[in-house]
């Protein structure tokens, strides 16, 4: 079974819950394990909120496009905003003691943490999140 999917959403926060909760839904004939859904929600939003705060700084004419596909129990999600990237190869590390109090970074990392494998392209724009996924519990 495959799936492959394409939407554009203006960047308007109150659009991730339903683009997430539509892209859920989409996957459920798959047969995912809960606790790899929950893992896809979170760096799905997470991914969504990045883009409309940071990528479009909230311009609801801006569109952010999101395309998602499984084909051989991998999850391939892309999101790319309209902004002017920034730099994912240079990011601090949240976990150290000196950025415990920043609140930036904590999203990519998790992303990072909870993905099989993270992409983004130069400009740093567009992120390509993967996930091997297994069947339910």
């Amino acid at each position: 079974m495959k799936l492959s999917e394409a939407m554009k959403i203006s960047s308007e926060l109150k659009n991730v819950k339903l683009v997430s909760a539509e892209i859920l839904e989409s996957l459920l004939p798959f047969n995912i394990a809960s606790y790899d859904l929950l893992d896809i929600r979170l760096c799905l939003e997470e991914a969504l909120i990045n883009a409309i705060k940071y990528g479009n700084k909230l311009q609801a004419d801006l569109p952010v496009e999101v395309t998602y596909s499984i084909e051989n129990s991998i999850l391939k999600i892309t999101v790319l905003d309209q902004g002017m990237g920034f730099d994912h190869k240079n990011l601090p590390d949240p976990t150290l003691e000196e950025n415990l109090q920043e609140l930036k970074g904590r999203g990519v990392y998790l992303i990072r943490r909870l993905m099989d494998e993270v992409m983004f392209n130069e400009v740093g724009n567009q992120i390509t999140m993967m996930k091997n996924l297994k069947k339910g519990d």
